[in-house]
């Protein structure tokens, strides 16, 4: 059975967050991004989670979230959008600490094999008190998605630098509505 369960990955600051609500906005069920969720946690509490304290605690803390998304999303009929997903935080733990994603995700149903990924887009790229990283290291980490994505067998839509509206569109038009 094919997985009805569709990531947003890519860049950060490249639009996924928004093109997420827009599909909220449609009627789609979405589930925002663990790693938002877990600075938020984190900035609250003692906030050892953090990707700029502990990249490999937040990638672990990001997996359980994500695990705990698709379980939660499991019986949802229709499209499920997830503003990233297991395969990034495996991504970021890998860079964290060399441990293979392949080999974390291998215990983990897949999601949908089409994948749609944001590109670096420098011009609405900003950085906050959650994204505190700058536009290079989002380049990087868009690189190692992009790569991994790819060499675990999904297939990946580079989504154009367009409207929000035109990016649903082109999701849904994709995905066969």
């Amino acid at each position: 059975m094919i997985s009805r369960h569709v990531v947003l990955s890519g860049c950060s600051g490249g639009g996924k967050s928004t093109l997420l609500r827009a599909l909220g906005r449609r009627g789609w069920d979405v589930v925002p991004e663990p790693g938002r969720r877990i600075v938020e946690e984190e900035q609250r509490g003692d906030g050892r989670a953090l990707p700029w304290v502990d990249p490999a605690a937040f990638a672990m803390r990001a997996i359980e979230i994500a695990a705990e998304d698709r379980r939660h999303m499991r019986g949802v009929d229709g499209w499920v959008f997830f503003d990233r997903g297991l395969v990034d935080a495996a991504v970021a733990l890998e860079h964290a600490t060399g441990r293979a994603a392949r080999d974390l995700l291998a215990s983990f149903d897949r999601y949908h094999d089409l994948v749609f990924l944001v590109p670096p887009w420098p011009e609405i790229y900003r950085t906050d008190g959650e994204r505190r990283h700058d536009l290079a290291a989002a380049v990087a980490e868009y690189e190692r998605l992009l790569k991994a994505y790819r060499e675990l067998g999904y297939e990946t839509v580079v989504l154009p630098k367009v409207t929000v509206e035109e990016r649903v569109d082109l999701v849904l038009d994709r995905l066969g509505r």
